[in-house]
């Protein structure tokens, strides 16, 4: 039996799999899980910009001609934008790929009614910074950041509710702490996407030093919940597994199982991921919906 069929023989899905949604709708509310967040979550609104790693490459294509190696890939394809012109160039089509604004879906609503710990982004759009901003939470953002700038010796940065650049100690009052390791478009265009951008990651990620502490603080005794997520990527798991490092052991991964790479299977397996079938939208809907 196949790696694939495996998984798809012991997967929660039909009236199982909603059933245990319910439960953790229920984890999430009491504040026991942290949601991660995914691109595919955008999918669910009316949206312009790129949902997905392979869309972001084919905008890049759009705008700038790649060599074939970097064709289809969106780190590479950033990169060889960034040696053959420079970093502003990367940004400004970041900025531009980014521009039109995503509405916050209803997960993303339902969380910042929450008020939840933290929330982990991994997309550049500002959807749950906006959805933030809509409430009455207690909120404020740390957003990994590139390394390229000239003097630039940090690998994140803090930012309150208004756009503001503030200091670590300040997040340690807020009530739902948005964590963006990846940047994004608000408030001020933070970007990781060249490989350049995760080589000092990737090299220091393995003992935190690019997690911010308030990070590390949230997630300890909470599970993890990853919604509109993809993994069939070594940066994309390499990631989820350092941000969800020493928390609980149990974690759970939206997905539409026909998608579903034997990469991915296995990182499942590895991580003490239990996959639940139940299509995006219908996720969402027991998520934001499903009553103690």
């Amino acid at each position: 039996m196949t790696a694939l069929a495996t998984a798809a023989s012991i997967m929660p899905d039909g009236l199982a799999a909603e059933r245990l949604l319910v439960d953790l709708a229920a984890q999430l509310r009491a504040g026991g899980l942290v949601p991660y967040l995914g691109p595919a979550l955008a999918c669910l609104a009316p949206v312009a910009a790129p949902t997905t790693h392979e869309a972001l490459a084919d905008f890049f294509a759009a705008k700038v001609a790649l060599p074939r190696r970097a064709k289809g890939n969106a780190w590479a394809a950033a990169q060889h934008i960034e040696s053959t012109r420079h970093r502003s160039t990367v940004s400004a089509l970041m900025a531009e790929a980014f521009r039109p604004p995503v509405a916050p879906t209803a997960l993303h609503r339902h969380l910042a009614a929450l008020g939840v710990p933290l929330i982990v982004d991994t997309w550049y759009d500002g959807a749950m910074r906006a959805a933030l901003a809509a409430s009455r939470a207690s909120w404020g953002e740390v957003q990994g950041i590139t390394r390229a700038g000239i003097g630039e010796d940090r690998w994140y940065r803090f930012y309150d509710a208004g756009g503001r650049e503030t200091t670590r100690d300040a997040a340690s009052a807020w009530e739902t702490v948005l964590y963006k390791p990846h940047g994004g478009v608000d408030p001020v265009r933070n970007f990781l996407i060249t490989d350049a951008d995760y080589v000092e990651v990737l090299t220091e990620i393995d003992i935190q030093t690019p997690i911010p502490d308030i990070v590390k603080e949230r997630r300890h005794g909470r599970g993890f919940l990853f919604v509109g997520c993809r993994f069939h990527d070594q940066l994309l798991r390499t990631y989820a597994r350092q941000v969800s490092k020493r928390s609980a052991d149990r974690h759970y991964v939206v997905v539409e199982p026909a998608t579903l790479t034997r990469n991915e299977v296995k990182f499942f397996a590895a991580q003490g991921l239990t996959p639940v079938a139940v299509p995006l939208p219908r996720a969402v809907e027991i998520l934001c919906g499903a009553v103690a």
